[in-house]
């Protein structure tokens, strides 16, 4: 692991010390043993979860950020090509959309993996396939309204291309929703990549991930909780905060929704 990456970590997250058992912790954790070397205590091969703990919140948050990006710009891409123009071209995208939201996205990533082998990149592609309908639904609705505008229009008459219309004066209007969508979709994006780490077709090991931590202390978790818990705890907090982030972006985003406060 890379040193520029202890910027609040203590200790390498990979580094192995055969030395540290499985009930090295702070003595706060009230276990036999405690020390203060490993703040949330070791795993069962004696490497820092504390450290453990940051080094997967950044996987998570990359992966979650990389297909959010990727996934997003086909969405909207998509989305106002197919609320545009309509007809065979929006019936089209609007079907895709359907079939892909009816595919179940782990069984779908297990095949992948299972095909293709096991990588950080296959994992982006699978969720971004997955995430880019979203965006596409949402965008198509914001443009069935707003082609409609007077200002669209005017543009329309004054011999304005359609890429223009689109980039300049259609896309700004849904640029509110694509950021409440967006807030709402990176947790579940994170959720998502920590069941598939689970199911062991995830971020592909060494690299620590909060699925694959809580993997790897299911067998243990009668004896020694920390290694499966602390994971999922922080899997709960982060996706909670980015739900509830999007919740009050979209109250004060929305205008229809300022208007009944």
């Amino acid at each position: 692991m890379e040193d520029r990456g202890r910027l609040i970590s203590l200790t390498d997250a990979l580094e192995i010390n055969p030395s540290a058992n499985l009930g090295d912790s702070v003595e706060v954790v009230i276990l036999p043993g405690g020390t203060t070397k490993y703040l949330l205590g070791t795993d069962q091969v004696g490497r820092d979860m504390f450290s453990r703990l940051i080094y997967g919140a950044r996987i998570s948050l990359i992966v979650g950020l990389i297909t959010l990006a990727v996934g997003g710009s086909v969405g909207v891409v998509l989305g106002l090509i197919a609320g545009w123009y309509g007809g065979w071209v929006d019936e089209l995208i609007m079907r895709l959309v359907d079939v892909l939201l009816s595919l179940p996205v782990v069984l779908v990533a297990l095949v992948f993996v299972v095909a293709l082998g096991q990588s950080f990149a296959i994992i982006v592609a699978v969720l971004a396939l997955w995430i880019w309908t979203r965006f596409a639904r949402q965008v198509r609705s914001e443009v069935l309204q707003l082609k409609t505008r007077d200002y669209v229009a005017l543009a329309r008459v004054s011999g304005a291309s359609i890429p223009r219309i689109l980039l300049v004066h259609i896309f700004p209007g849904t640029i509110n929703t694509l950021i409440v969508v967006a807030t709402l979709q990176v947790g579940i994006v994170i959720l998502l990549e920590s069941v598939l780490s689970f199911l062991g077709a995830g971020v592909p090991p060494p690299t620590p991930a909060w699925g694959s931590m809580v993997s790897d202390g299911r067998d243990k978790l009668a004896e020694f909780w920390w290694i499966s818990t602390l994971p999922g705890i922080a899997i709960l907090l982060t996706v909670m905060s980015l739900n509830l982030l999007g919740d009050w972006l979209r109250d004060k985003l929305d205008p229809r929704l300022r208007q009944l406060e």
